[in-house]
């Protein structure tokens, strides 16, 4: 198979019905999750407005469900798409570094120090990146739905550690706090050129057709 028929493949793959709502339950329920995951964060944060910026990883899932819910629909946003790729792929690989550099730094051997709910949440937050890259193809934002979501994502990137509202790090993580903050400004920004990339892709690449057929 060649590699064009292969992405002719997985695009047709990821249009049909099927498929948008498996991803559409398991990103739903996983949304769900994650703000419960953050419930002892929310209730502790003053003043409550600052709450809208604590759950990062939930907020990011939450916006691509939705995106699969229009699509679902046969509709599209182009600012949803960018809210919801730019933060799923920071967010799926910021918490994957947090928790194996959390792990290394353990007095124990880093994979000892790992247990099933850090394994889970590796692989949930890989999917959430995964996810954002392979629909790729299908979103219809441009420049300006991509400012919008620079100005969110460094907004909240300040507020998580000038205020220190980021999501709870790992004890061995605490002392770097302000390396974490940098690293995630910097993987802001990456995310921000790639996507601003895929923005810029020839029509050929993008908005493949939607809606989609119900007999898909």
């Amino acid at each position: 198979m060649s590699v064009s028929n292969a992405m002719h493949y997985v695009l047709s793959l990821l249009r049909k019905r099927t498929v948008l709502w498996i991803l559409f339950i398991i990103n739903f329920l996983g949304s769900i999750y994650g703000f419960y995951w953050y419930k002892e964060q929310l209730a502790l944060t003053e003043p409550k407005v600052l709450t809208l910026f604590v759950p990062d990883s939930p907020t990011a899932s939450a916006f691509f469900t939705l995106v699969l819910l229009l699509y679902l629909c046969s509709r599209r946003s182009p600012l949803l798409e960018a809210f919801a790729s730019i933060t799923l792929f920071k967010y799926g690989i910021w918490a994957v570094v947090m928790i194996f550099w959390g792990a290394y730094l353990e007095v124990r051997p880093m994979m000892d120090s790992l247990s099933w709910q850090h394994w889970m949440l590796v692989f949930s937050h890989l999917g959430m990146a995964a996810q954002a890259i392979l629909y790729a193809p299908f979103y219809t934002y441009g420049r300006r739905e991509i400012l919008i979501v620079a100005a969110w994502t460094l907004l909240n990137d300040g507020l998580d550690y000038g205020v220190d509202i980021h999501p709870w790090l790992a004890l061995s993580l605490e002392p770097f706090d302000h390396v974490v903050g940098w690293f995630t400004l910097l993987l802001s920004v990456t995310t921000l050129l790639l996507f601003s990339i895929f923005a810029m892709l020839p029509s050929k690449w993008r908005s493949q057709d939607l809606p989609l057929p119900r007999s898909s």
